[in-house]
This record gives C-alpha cells, structure tokens and sequence, in this order.
C-alpha cells in the first residue's frame, strides 16, 4: 500500500512543478521578469515544506499558509498561476484535519475561481464547474488514499 500513496504523492510534487514550470516560462515570455519570480518564490517555499517540515504538524500548517498567501500573489498577477491551487489542494488535505481541510479547500477553490474569473473578465460557467469538481475529485481521492493507508496499517498491527 505504501508504494501506490508514495507514487501519488510524487505525481502531485510533479504536477506542482510542472504547472510552476509552464507559469514562470509564460510570465518569462510575457516579459513579466517580476511575475516569473514570484513564481520561482512559490516553488522553493512549495518544495522547502516537505524537506523542513515533514512530520512537525505546527511547522506543517504554517508551511501551509504561508505557500497559499505566495500563491494569491501570482495568480492575481497571471493566470497560468491560479491552476497551481489544485496541486495545494493536497497539501490541505493531507497537512490539516478533516474540518480544516475541507474548509480550506472550499476557501482556495473559491480563490481560484474568483480569480480565473478575474483574469477572464468575468464568471463563467465553465470557470465555475471547472474548479468545483476538480476540488471534489481531489477530495475524494486523497480521502480515499488516508483510508487505503489506515487499512495498511491496521493490516500490518495485526
């Protein structure tokens, strides 16, 4: 069970970079040198986490908030940055509790609609549902990955 939860993880870091990766590149093509930093600022403090904080809950969440506040920054600033929210949206799900997960994801996927629809000129249907089932199916699948690693772990006490 470990190696499926270990594989979903590096997909989630690997997205993460790879959306950080094609937002820095357009913010650097659109001669937004500031916009591209920011970017690169997110990523060392998005990869700095695990590294610094694995495993100290307090480090963890303040890890937590401080990469979300770096992240309104630069999808306020560009709109390739606001899809970085759903690679975070793991992040609250796995670093808070149950109720503040849940309110947290609901928060940053309101964030990421609003500002999706702010770089768009305006709410869509599309902007709307987008987001909305993207937060759900990440909700459920990292629900679904904690109980599948609470099973192994009641397995292996046995």
């Amino acid at each position: 069970m470990d190696v499926p939860l270990r594989m979903l993880r590096w997909a989630v870091h690997v997205t993460a970079c790879g959306l950080l990766a094609i937002a820095v590149t357009g913010a650097l093509r659109e001669g937004r040198p500031a916009v591209a930093l920011e970017g690169a600022l997110l990523g060392l403090l998005y990869a700095a986490g695990p590294l610094v904080f694995l495993g100290r809950p307090v480090g963890e969440r303040v890890w937590l908030g401080v990469v979300t506040v770096a992240w309104i920054v630069p999808a306020v600033a560009a709109p390739s940055f606001v899809w970085l929210a759903f690679p975070l949206l793991f992040a609250y799900l796995h670093v808070l509790p149950l109720w503040g997960a849940m309110f947290g994801v609901a928060v940053l996927t309101s964030a990421a609609v609003l500002a999706a629809a702010w770089h768009a000129g305006g709410l869509s249907v599309p902007l709307l549902v987008g987001p909305g089932l993207a937060a759900v199916v990440v909700t459920l699948l990292a629900l679904a990955c904690k109980a599948l690693h609470a099973e192994a772990e009641r397995h292996r006490a046995k």
